[in-house]
């Protein structure tokens, strides 16, 4: 099925795209068509908010230094610009910091490396990394743009674990209903069982 490119920010607004569909939207209009999700939207919120696509560039730059090793990286170590990224040699620092065996790195740090990467926020460094992952509020996660594009798969997730849902036949089809609804609307971006009562008649036909 060929994309449709929106004619209008609210109609971006209303509609869930897959990142495949908005990096083919992207290629469409001459955008750049590499980086997350919200970076895309953004290039596409501003072609259509009048930004010629020949004056919208990648927010990120490219990587110019080689990966930090374990005994490069320090406190002070800069997010941006120094080679820190997130690998192997990092979860060994980050392991060796905490004082644990493992370490696994948290949905939050590449939100906040991906903010300053298209912020070009060359200050921020692993300690206020650290600070930032210790005092964020679940609240401002979900603030962030970012954290925004996996509602959908926190949605089908819940949506899948309710017992109550496996009376439905293609029920992959089913949840993308609901979440349709659900994101044009002013309600939270949520799956609850109430969703199953409140929108019965659009989804009766898929009843086993």
């Amino acid at each position: 099925m060929s994309i449709k490119i929106p004619k209008n920010i609210t109609e971006v607004e209303h509609t869930y795209y897959y990142k495949t569909d908005i990096v083919k939207i992207c290629k469409l209009l001459s955008l750049p068509a590499s980086g997350t999700k919200a970076e895309l939207n953004s290039y596409i919120t501003a072609y259509l908010n009048g930004t010629p696509a020949t004056q919208i560039k990648t927010k990120r730059k490219q990587k110019l230094r080689p990966s930090l090793t374990y005994e490069e990286i320090n406190l002070d170590t800069k997010l941006i610009g120094s080679g820190f990224s997130f690998n192997n040699e990092a979860r060994r620092w980050f392991a060796n910091y905490f004082g644990v065996k493992n370490f696994s790195f948290k949905k939050e740090m590449a939100i906040i490396k991906r903010k300053a990467e298209a912020e070009d926020d060359t200050k921020i460094t692993v300690r206020d990394l650290i600070y930032h992952i210790e005092h964020w509020k679940q609240e401002e996660i979900e603030s962030v743009t970012e954290e925004q594009t996996y509602q959908w798969n926190n949605f089908v997730r819940d949506f899948f674990e309710d017992p109550a849902t496996k009376k439905y036949q293609d029920r992959l089809k089913v949840a993308a209903i609901l979440w349709k609804l659900v994101r044009e609307s002013s309600n939270n971006k949520i799956y609850s069982h109430g969703l199953l009562r409140q929108y019965e008649k659009e989804i009766h036909s898929y009843k086993k």
